[in-house]
């Protein structure tokens, strides 16, 4: 490969690691800033933010995206004024901060997709900036409690860089950190071309010039240290202050120069005015660097493409499909080779495990984006709104943990608008002024549940059977349960929205998230008591790769069963089995009736057993606590499974989720309990 190709690659590469860091650092920002209206933020969370803005600003810089460096340059001013105490936080300021994470985000976003940026994005923003800085503002609000140190004195600082012959390959670039270091306050710059070789041995990716500056500043240690925080690794430096215009003494904290600067002791003092003639790297050896504790968190973890992640994930799949055919082949050998091949399958089983894991990642990331869209679409409509919220640290396939947002975001939308009454409707009604929003998440056998579920006026039965035969979706005086209602809002095009607003209402509903919901494989269910309140529950299977099952056998066909959801399996007596006036059966077990499919009939297989007195019931409980029992032919054992979708060749089959390939190569079709449990009648 050419240096030019392999410039080419590392610059992508590069490129690509600084959008995905941003991307959880503004995620990380934003959780944190939703907590600032509400208490404030204390100095390590203020820190946090700002580290944040600093290390996108940097990183920006490096590729050159203006823009994006100049607006971070002012939003970072602003919180670095906060840090050290000359301005502090009230709702003006906290408003604007948010605006300002919410532009910066922006920004990123464009440069990331290469897209532009109408040139009146952020300007509001920016100015108010600008604005705020210049009056120097000092309202309250910071936790400390404290009024702030006043202004840092005026001083005169030697700052030496020298960087190693590495650091261009690690994509820094000194004249982006000189020019940022300029932006503190007066600075006169002298470079060392000491070490620069002859033409015909220069290498075009070595840095091999050093620099002494003289900056006259009001900018504390820390603030020069960030300048330099990402090339501290590749290059030595060194500060010393020359010059202090002012008679308070200096009490900055040793702590708050991150170790980047070294002892005072162990530097220098310089007495004589630097000059170009006078500087001789050679004579006046720069001290080494001393490492930044802010590094030591990131070591615990590595970046891993997602492409790499599914590969490995496709892999062990395989492995187990493999391990299930050797098992077969060789049940018939000795016990020595039983021993080694279940040793085998542990191996295999925790290979998987770990695998599985590395994919799974909290629902945090997903849920942190609701507190904000909730406050601004509640003020929006003028309507007073609490979000709680449950489980954030439920993990799920990362995947599945990205198609999650745009319908957990229209549903919240949903909420707000729909769902909560205005606040003096409620308190006609006896309610609290204040809606009440609650999106948990938690673990449930092979499912995560997500609940979202509000205190508001519930669904309109009339309304919504009204609006759909106005609709054309159902015809005049057709006759629905009270569930087959509430499932209305999920047919297409349809919304009860007395008109479109730019909250909801835009014919764009929850067909679209009922949709979104089942291409991960998930199930959507709705309860709601009119006056009361609606509760939504996403059904989202924990991983879209494996599955614990037992397999049973239906005449000749056989079928997966996820094995979280079975509760026991047995051979039910005559006298348990009850057949109903519409041809269903169910079974008697412990003073409760069963209903009873028959998969034979459901699927129309030949040859199975037909009476569940001779064949056996598996007793199986879906996520809402529904019982039903699946008559079967015979249990043959426990397996796990690779999950192979079928909607990309088949159309969607009611009660199958999916299909895998057994240890025989033949294919058995996975059943999905939850929809078995909401077949109405079946003549059984």
């Amino acid at each position: 490969m050419s240096n030019a190709a392999s410039t080419s690659s590392d610059y992508s590469q590069f490129r690509q690691t600084f959008f995905a860091e941003s991307a959880e650092m503004l995620a990380d920002m934003e959780s944190k800033l939703e907590r600032l209206t509400a208490h404030g933020l204390d100095r390590e969370e203020l820190d946090a933010v700002f580290r944040c803005v600093h290390s996108i600003k940097a990183g920006a810089g490096m590729f050159n995206y203006a823009r994006l460096v100049d607006f971070a340059h002012g939003f970072e001013a602003l919180l670095d004024r906060m840090r050290d105490g000359r301005m502090q936080i009230d709702t003006t300021v906290a408003n604007l901060i948010i605006r300002a994470a919410d532009v910066l985000s922006e920004l990123v976003s464009a440069a990331q997709s290469e897209r532009a940026v109408p040139t009146d994005v952020g300007v509001a923003v920016s100015e108010e900036l600008s604005h705020l800085l210049s009056l120097g503002l000092s309202t309250s609000g910071l936790e400390s409690g404290s009024d702030g140190p006043e202004t840092p004195p005026l001083r005169r600082v030697e700052i030496r860089f020298s960087p190693r012959p590495g650091l261009l390959r690690h994509a820094n670039e000194p004249l982006l950190v000189i020019r940022e270091l300029g932006g503190l306050g007066e600075m006169t710059t002298v470079c060392d071309t000491s070490r620069l070789p002859g033409l015909e041995t220069i290498d075009v990716e070595e840095t091999y010039f050093a620099w002494t500056f003289e900056l006259t500043t009001e900018a504390s240690d820390s603030t020069i240290g960030e300048v330099f925080e990402f090339v501290a690794d590749d290059a030595e430096i060194s500060l010393t202050t020359l010059e202090t215009f002012s008679s308070e003494p200096d009490d900055m904290a040793e702590d708050e120069a991150f170790g980047l600067w070294l002892e005072p002791s162990e530097v220098p003092s310089a007495t004589v005015e630097v000059s170009a003639t006078q500087l001789d790297a050679g004579s006046q050896p720069l001290h080494p660097l001393a490492p930044m504790p802010t590094k030591s968190a990131s070591l615990s973890s590595i970046r891993v493409d997602l492409f790499r992640v599914d590969r490995l994930v496709n892999m062990v799949g395989e492995l187990v499909i493999s391990q299930a055919m050797l098992r077969q082949e060789l049940s018939q050998l000795t016990h020595k080779t039983i021993d080694g091949l279940e040793a085998l399958d542990t191996l295999t089983r925790d290979l998987q495990d770990c695998v599985m894991a590395i994919r799974m990642q909290p629902v945090r990331s997903v849920f942190a984006r609701m507190p904000r869209l909730v406050r601004e679409v509640a003020s929006k409509l003028g309507k007073h709104v609490r979000l709680t919220m449950i489980g954030e640290q439920t993990e799920l396939d990362k995947t599945v943990i990205e198609e999650l947002a745009d319908p957990l975001t229209h549903m919240i939308r949903n909420s707000v608008d729909h769902g909560i009454e205005m606040p003096d409707t409620r308190l006609a009604k006896g309610k609290s002024a204040e809606g009440s929003i609650t999106l948990s998440a938690a673990h449930v056998g092979s499912n995560i549940l997500i609940h979202l579920e509000d205190d508001g006026a519930g669904l309109n039965r009339e309304r919504l059977y009204n609006k759909a035969v106005e609709k054309g979706v159902i015809a005049e005086g057709t006759k629905l349960s009270d569930e087959e209602i509430v499932d209305l809002i999920f047919a297409p095009g349809f919304s009860t929205a007395a008109f479109v607003s730019d909250v909801s209402g835009r014919g764009v509903g929850m067909d679209v998230v009922r949709r979104n919901i089942m291409k991960i494989g998930g199930r959507i269910q709705v309860s709601s008591v009119e006056g009361k309140g609606t509760r939504f529950t996403l059904i989202i299977p924990l991983t879209l790769a494996v599955l614990d099952g037992m397999l049973i056998s239906v005449g000749a066909e056989k079928y997966i069963l996820p094995l979280t959801s079975i509760i026991e399996s047995f051979r039910p007596l005559p006298s348990q089995i009850r057949v109903l006036a519409g041809g269903g059966r169910v079974a008697h077990i412990r003073g409760d009736y069963v209903r009873l499919i028959a998969l034979n009939r459901l699927f129309d297989v030949d040859s199975a057993i037909d009476d569940p007195t001779k064949g056996l019931i598996v007793l199986t409980e879906t996520a809402d606590g529904t019982r039903i029992g699946i008559v079967v032919d015979e249990l043959i054992g426990q397996q796990q499974v690779v999950i192979k979708s079928l909607q990309q060749n088949y159309t969607p089959v009611l009660g199958i989720s999916g299909a895998t390939i057994l240890g025989d190569g033949n294919v058995a079709l996975i059943l999905d309990i939850e929809q078995l449990g909401e077949i109405k009648e079946q003549n059984a």
